[in-house]
């Protein structure tokens, strides 16, 4: 089968069912190959399996001898990624879901607006039942996005598709803030040297899981964030406001913050 222009790399540690659900939940009207970074799981995913019921294109498996962690199975994604040429690049992570033609409609979008490099996606919250808790819809426009990442997540990262190219100016996950928030760094650097936006549209399904990194690192996650923020710093309103509320989430549980972003985002 000809290889595709986009590659889709799912990180996996652990969780087999989840991943088979995840990529059965590709469905495109155009090719979509993937590659799975195990990282040093004890419950391996099954390749043959997985790699005869994918219909959309071409499943790659690359594997860490020991868990690394996510931003070292991203890396290796991208180093392979790039190796083979693809223009663009997509993320998914065990759990979460597309809703059809997700990448098609980015894709397409990307190509008519080649000045764009980056573009996430509007979500839905689900539980591990599937039942919505609510809806994540991020800033539309480049501008905005630049203010409010100081204070918030302007991205989903299991959402975002952007062209190859950029990595050769912004570097991969930068190390500096292994296993947590290193999403975050990547996309400053990005929105530094590139236009990005999000399409105004749910198309995926996130999975709110107990145990993420999110949940079980979450005070490393905050306290990464206000370095990241401190690194990326000037004196205006938005990078103040932004140190100042996440100095406050370090006060306040996850709990608290899960109940309040049911309240303010249910439909």
């Amino acid at each position: 089968m000809k290889q595709s222009k986009l590659v889709i790399i799912i990180p996996h540690f652990n969780n087999p069912k989840s991943l088979e659900e995840s990529i059965a939940s590709i469905n495109e009207k155009m090719k979509v190959d993937i590659i799975i970074v195990d990282d040093g799981s004890k419950i391996k995913p099954n390749e043959k399996q997985i790699k005869q019921n994918y219909k959309f294109g071409s499943v790659f498996f690359e594997y860490l001898e020991n868990n690394r962690g996510i931003g070292d199975a991203l890396n290796l994604g991208l180093e392979k990624a790039l190796n083979k040429n693809y223009k663009f690049i997509g993320r998914l992570d065990c759990g979460d879901l597309f809703i059809k033609n997700k990448c098609y409609k980015q894709i397409k979008y990307l190509e008519a607006y080649p000045d764009i490099k980056l573009l996430g996606t509007w979500a839905k919250v689900i539980n591990k039942n599937k039942q919505l808790l609510y809806e994540l819809k991020f800033p539309v426009h480049y501008h905005e996005i630049c203010n409010k990442i100081y204070s918030s997540f302007v991205f989903l990262h299991p959402s975002v598709i952007f062209y190859s190219h950029i990595i050769k100016d912004i570097g991969y996950y930068p190390h500096k803030y292994r296993r947590a928030s290193q999403d975050y760094a990547f996309f400053f650097n990005i929105i530094k040297q590139f236009k990005a936006e999000n399409y105004p549209e749910i198309l995926i399904e996130y999975m709110d899981e107990p145990n993420s990194i999110s949940t079980k690192k979450r005070r490393l996650q905050v306290l990464n964030r206000i370095r990241i923020i401190i690194d990326n710093f000037y004196f205006g309103f938005y990078p103040i406001y932004g140190l100042i509320r996440n100095l406050l989430l370090l006060l306040v549980s996850r709990n608290i913050t899960t109940a309040l972003k049911k309240v303010i985002y249910k439909r």
